[in-house]
């Protein structure tokens, strides 16, 4: 499979800060709260949504991309056994994080807390698919036609409320995710996402950076 190398930098930033159905049980997802946006809000976020730029993937080499994938592939092929799928969703959450200016491996972590890598896993609010997206997102600055289950368009909406929120707290990831979850305040979720991504997602590097910090 050919990777592209592409740019180090995320694409945008926001200045403002088939099988059967996974249920509540399954998930651990809270419900992102429906607030009034501003127009500028809106604006930025309807055009972050709204790319449709060719997926590329953010790294030096193809070479060093290809050691990534194989990497986390690895780690994912209990939870999904395709070798092509998970090829397709690791590009995809290494794209769409790092153009939302997020750390892939955090994204990571966050789904496995969210859906556990249920591609149609249904929280009892209604939030949906791998990062479990609430449905008013995409009247908001979407489509409502919009597939909050289809791989790509889950994950692009996902990392650009997770980016929405980590401006929004002004860089903090705890706040952040309460955020995302709807638990603002509750050390719970944070907890979680945060020790499925240093235990399960961290590339050796960020591992070897803890253990002498």
């Amino acid at each position: 499979m050919k990777l592209i190398a592409a740019l180090r930098k995320p694409l945008f930033t926001l200045s403002l800060a088939t099988a059967g159905l996974c249920f509540a049980a399954s998930v651990q997802a809270g419900a992102q709260k429906e607030e009034v946006l501003s127009a500028s809000v809106r604006s930025m976020l309807q055009h972050a949504v709204a790319d449709q730029a060719a997926p590329k993937l953010a790294f030096a080499s193809q070479q060093e991309a290809q050691l990534w994938l194989d990497d986390m592939s690895q780690r994912l092929a209990k939870r999904i056994p395709d070798a092509e799928y998970r090829f397709d969703l690791l590009s995809t959450v290494h794209y769409e994080a790092t153009r939302a200016g997020l750390d892939p491996h955090l994204v990571l972590g966050l789904i496995e807390v969210e859906s556990g890598f249920r591609k149609y896993a249904i929280s009892q609010a209604g939030a949906r698919g791998y990062m479990q997206v609430m449905p008013f997102w995409a009247k908001a600055i979407g489509s409502p036609d919009d597939d909050l289950f289809h791989l790509r368009t889950n994950l692009r909406y996902g990392c650009t409320i997770l980016r929405y929120y980590l401006d929004m707290e002004k860089g903090d990831l705890y706040r952040a995710l309460g955020r995302y979850n709807g638990s603002l305040g509750k050390p719970e979720y944070p907890n979680m996402v945060k020790a499925a991504w240093h235990k399960h997602w961290s590339s050796p590097q960020q591992k070897s950076g803890r253990s002498t910090g």
